[in-house]
Order: structure tokens, then sequence, then C-alpha cells
């Protein structure tokens, strides 16, 4: 079973099914106990692995990731869903190097998606110079509170991982991770969807554009 339209599952320990991270299909996963082979000299014999030191197969790309209790230790992986496909090439290249550190710095992670989101502000048309003063710009552009507090949330919390502040990521990975879904949430909010109304909107004939734009420009007189 391979689907890659189905949201994005992380891999976890024994699931039999999950987006691979090696192909990022979300498909079924076999699990085998990881033993070593058997050397000739009996000094060389490692000990016995424990039992939840295992090796999972991917159906469908057949690459294997290695776990030792519960963990994924190979590939060296966190577990984060892929960047949004709208978002630039940039923003991507900066999302995917904070998961590759998220283990390792949730600091580091935080402060590399903050970068991320100011680059998202040139995709979005404004200047990218000042986070704060973007985000506010989108709002008076009549931004949805749900993104504006995801916005902020990366921005404040990626200024706070930099500097020093009432916030401390050194050890706290999970408000890291949470990060990244923002991220993800955003451009899927302000560049996805849209996309993909003005797609199915450009299917409507000229002359039904017209009557719309007819009807919308009838309504602003009676306002």
């Amino acid at each position: 079973m391979v689907d890659f339209g189905k949201g994005y599952v992380p891999p976890s320990f024994m699931k039999t099914a999950f987006n691979c991270p090696f192909c990022s299909a979300y498909a079924e996963q076999t699990w085998c106990v990881l033993r070593y082979s058997t050397p000739k000299d009996p000094s060389l014999i490692p000990p016995p692995l424990p039992n939840d030191d295992k090796v999972c197969f991917c159906s469908h790309c057949k690459k294997y990731s290695i776990w030792h209790d519960g963990k994924m230790i190979f590939p060296e992986f966190a577990g984060i869903e892929p960047p949004n496909s709208d978002l630039d090439p940039n923003i991507k290249d900066d999302y995917l190097e904070a998961t590759s550190i998220l283990q390792k710095s949730p600091r580091g992670a935080a402060a590399l998606l903050r970068l991320a989101i100011q680059k998202l502000m040139l995709q979005l048309g404004e200047k990218g110079e000042n986070l704060n003063t973007d985000i506010g710009n989108l709002v008076k552009s009549g931004l949805p509170t749900k993104v504006q507090q995801s916005l902020d949330a990366l921005r404040v919390i990626g200024n706070e991982a930099v500097h020093p502040g009432e916030l401390d990521l050194k050890d706290d990975q999970e408000t890291a991770e949470q990060l990244f879904k923002l991220v993800n949430f955003i451009a899927e909010q302000m560049i996805t969807e849209p996309k993909k109304i003005k797609e199915i909107y450009n299917k409507i004939p000229n002359s039904k554009k017209q009557q719309i734009k007819k009807r919308d420009e009838e309504i602003k007189k009676q306002q």
C-alpha cells in the first residue's frame, strides 16, 4: 500500500504504515529484529541485542531504517513532515536544514524557521526586512487571525531562540516540532489554498466572470 496523497504520518516505532523517511511515501512497513552476523572467532561475538533493536523496511523504496530503544537512529531523522511544496526553494532549504538539526539543537531549528518565515514575507509580497512590520501589513489586508497568531508565534519564539529571553528552547524539542507545523499551516492558508481556488475560478467562462464583476461593482455603489 502506497499513498502520496494521504496526510503526513510520521515514522513511529512498530507502526505498520507511515511516511517513509527516505521516499516520503505513505507505505506499509515491515519490522525485523536487528541481528549481527556470527564471526568465525567466538571472542568477537557481540553481546545479544535487546528485543527493541529493530530494522524497518519500506515496501515502496525498499530502504531500511534502524531503531534503538524505540527511536530511529538511522537515518538521522526528526519525524517532521516535508515542507509545503508551494514554498520557494530557499525557504524549503531552511526548513529542511532545521529538520536536520532539530534533535541536536531545538533552539537552532527554531531560529532557522524564523528566518524561513522572514523569507516567506517576500514570497507574500512584503519587504522581508522587518517581520513585525510585515505581519502588521498583512493584518491590515485582512490576514486571518489564526495565520497572524501562527506568524507571531514563529517570530517571537524564533527571536527568543537567538536572544536571551523568557523562553529557553535549548532542550524543548516539542515546541520546536510545533513550529514546523505552523510554517506549513501558514503556507497552506496563504499560498496553496488561494492557488487552488484561483485554478478553479479560472475555469469559469469569461462571460460569467463579467457578470460576477458587474454584480460586485453594483454592490460597491450601494455601500
